[in-house]
């Protein structure tokens, strides 16, 4: 059974920074791939940035430029370095690790932007 716990969310305000992590319970390196969502009040969870095994990445548009993801085998853990936040940007932050066909989450992490 694979565990992911996030940490580092928190209330910020609008132009600030966050780092969130991801840290598996054993290794990451068997992932194919390991991402960040998130779910506004009200709202789907939407995607915001995966990383794949072999460090290529991708990002929702609104986030680019702004959130940076990447991982540390050694370290069993993932991170999104979150800068210039907008209040647009509250949401529950969950991360998700795939070894297929199974896809494990995290209880999520809050991140509150503030105007």
């Amino acid at each position: 059974q694979v565990h992911l716990v996030e940490s580092g969310g928190g209330l910020v305000q609008a132009g600030g920074s966050l780092r969130l992590s991801c840290t598996a319970s054993g290794s990451i390196i068997s992932f194919n791939h390991m991402g960040w969502y998130r779910q506004a009040p009200g709202k789907q969870r939407e995607f915001v940035s995966t990383i794949t095994s072999t460090n290529s990445t991708n990002y929702k548009d609104s986030v680019k430029g702004r959130f940076t993801i990447s991982r540390d085998n050694a370290k069993n853990t993932m991170y999104l370095q979150m800068n210039t936040l907008k209040p647009e940007d509250t949401a529950v932050y969950y991360c998700s690790a795939a070894r297929l066909p199974y896809i494990y989450w995290g209880q999520g992490t809050q991140v509150t932007v503030s105007s």
